[in-house]
């Protein structure tokens, strides 16, 4: 067994021969931000930094070209500095006064062509009404490259600013990772991104571990901060070359680690938050039973898929013909986070995949542009960035339309015009065998069959294989009205969407014992007629499939742990959680 060699508190990056003054690796950004705006985001959608470091200029970050192919390559968010002439990003108050000029280095990630570099130069004096700026040379690079400013350039001050700017010969370029340091040629220490595994996949609140491999190690001992968990693995105090290991830190928090040894100091790349959450087995039904103001992707059925406003959990229902609805429902508006749910990966084997949601739009105001049009729904194939089907709104003077796509954009939108304050039934569809999407609004669902006209449908121009998530998305202020969304229900059938309650459909259904430790469990209902039964562990893989004439079901098969047990009768379908010890 490895030593555990120490237990404090951590932040990450890639290593400094030296003390680190000032890095920045520009978070994670959801989208196109100019930088005014992005100084005021919430982490990780905003700069490492905050005062007395300010930043300004006509650049913006992007999430797009990510930096990779150096050490320390963060990927996440980067300047952009479109082809204009005169376009620039600065950074004012670095403080290096603590050391001399001659042990300064600055270091970068750039990404440009090979004839066309920004301007890179520094100054003390950024706030005079008559700055001095000093140009910075470098050698030329193409694509993503660490460029390292060698001592004796940097000067030691305690206003010291730098600036990236487009020359008078345009093109394209990105900055990332921008990182200021004492440097010790004795401070061998090198440390890679760090990778994250979630320890366990539950519905209950779950622990990941942090893996961070090093070189350069066997040069003296060092203390461990992280920000939690314990600090295990390879020790480089010992070991030249290997992984450090940090265990148990609490999933839907963010990780960081810092590491010091005399006056070399480390800072490893910072992990953003991890969730370790089960895909939802199908039929999956969402009533929203969350209490009021509460952020949606919280609980453990649903994660946020980026930065931003949470989709918020609110009082009351929508009410619909054929829908019971109990429990809440949720809210969002304008620009946030994007928050999905996952289910049981659905293929063509299971010949297809229907979600029936409410949804009302109560405040249109905020979207002032006649035309405005956007998705706010999404069916992906479980990753929360991999859309594979849309549903968008387009404005129409006082009222909106629905549209339809497995693209990024569509003119498929049906003719219907919604008012503000209507309550709109939605049903998606996609049918694996005549690659088909569908969209059904205000069906009359006690007739609705897959043979029902559907308002509009979609071909996409690549069969989807997998579909495996439900995601609700806020664009932005401009163009995302208030929006309330209720009932969500998730079948492989349309028949699967007009049953009541999964966990109330099937009378008398008792399933014991519960734990199970003898492999045995026993499944009763008031009919005790045949039953299919169907097992799902916590990642929505199918792991045992039967049937039973006399309630028994062997269970033996399956490891210790958490499942969710599928019970159809009769054309009546329930779902229950099961232990097994």
């Amino acid at each position: 067994m490895k030593k555990i060699y120490s237990l404090l508190l951590l932040v990450v990056s890639y290593a400094s021969f030296g003390q680190t003054i000032y890095t920045e690796n520009f978070g994670t950004p959801t989208g196109t931000t100019v930088i005014a705006t992005y100084a005021t985001g919430t982490a990780p959608a905003t700069f490492q930094n905050s005062t007395p470091i300010a930043y300004s200029g006509t650049a913006d970050v992007r999430i797009s070209s990510a930096s990779s192919g150096y050490s320390g390559a963060s990927g996440g968010g980067n300047i952009f500095i479109t082809n204009t002439a005169g376009k620039y990003f600065q950074i004012d108050g670095i403080n290096t006064s603590a050391f001399p000029a001659t042990n300064l280095q600055l270091s970068f990630g750039l990404n440009a062509t090979a004839t066309v570099q920004p301007i890179v130069e520094f100054s003390t004096n950024a706030s005079a009404a008559t700055p001095t700026w000093t140009a910075i040379t470098y050698t030329n690079v193409a694509g993503w490259q660490l460029i390292t400013i060698p001592t004796g350039v940097i000067p030691s001050s305690t206003t010291l600013s730098l600036r990236f700017s487009q020359p008078t010969v345009m093109a394209q370029m990105r900055i990332d990772d921008v990182k200021v340091y004492n440097f010790n040629a004795s401070c061998t220490l090198s440390l890679a991104t760090p990778t994250t595994a979630c320890d366990a996949v539950t519905f209950g609140t779950d622990t990941y571990t942090v893996t961070i491999p090093y070189t350069g190690g066997t040069s003296g001992a060092y203390t461990f901060t992280p920000s939690s968990g314990t600090v295990g693995g390879d020790n480089p105090a010992t070991l030249a070359a290997g992984n450090i290991v940090v265990s148990g830190v609490t999933e839907g928090t963010g990780f960081t680690l810092h590491i010091a040894k005399g006056t070399c100091t480390y800072d490893a790349n910072a992990v953003a938050t991890v969730d370790c959450k089960p895909a939802n087995a199908l039929p999956y039904e969402e009533k929203f039973p969350y209490t009021p103001g509460t952020a949606l992707g919280a609980n453990q059925t649903w994660s946020n898929a980026n930065t931003g406003d949470s989709v918020l959990a609110v009082a009351g229902n929508l009410s619909y013909t054929g829908v019971t609805s109990t429990g809440n429902s949720v809210s969002f508006v304008g620009t946030g986070a994007e928050c999905q749910t996952p289910f049981t990966a659905t293929t063509s084997a299971d010949g297809g995949l229907y979600a029936r949601f409410l949804m009302n739009i109560t405040d249109y105001s905020t979207v002032t542009v006649d035309g405005t049009q956007t998705y706010f729904v999404a069916l992906t194939d479980g990753v929360a960035s991999n859309f594979k089907a849309r549903l968008f709104l387009k404005k129409s003077g006082t009222q909106y339309q629905l549209g339809l796509t497995s693209g990024t954009s569509t003119t498929n939108y049906a003719a219907t015009l919604f008012n503000v304050g209507d309550v709109v039934c939605v049903v998606l569809g996609y049918d694996f065998a005549s690659n088909t999407l569908k969209a059904w609004f205000n069906p009359t669902l006690a007739t609705l069959t897959n043979a029902t006209t559907p308002d509009l449908t979609d071909t996409p121009a690549a069969a989807i294989a997998t579909l495996g998530g439900f995601l609700l998305r806020q664009d932005a202020a401009s163009s995302t009205p208030a929006i309330t969304v209720d009932e969500l229900k998730i079948t492989t059938s349309i028949a699967g969407l007009l049953g009541v309650s999964q966990n109330n459909a099937i009378a008398g259904l008792r399933m014991y014992p519960n734990p199970v430790s003898n492999g045995t469990l026993f499944i009763e209902t008031s009919a005790n007629a045949q039953k299919t039964v169907v097992v799902f562990d916590v990642l929505g893989k199918k792991v045992l499939s039967t049937s039973t004439n006399d309630n028994a079901v062997n269970v033996a098969a399956l490891n210790a742990g958490v499942y969710i047990v599928q019970i159809t009768e009769e054309g009546k379908t329930a779902s229950r959680k099961l232990v097994i010890r």
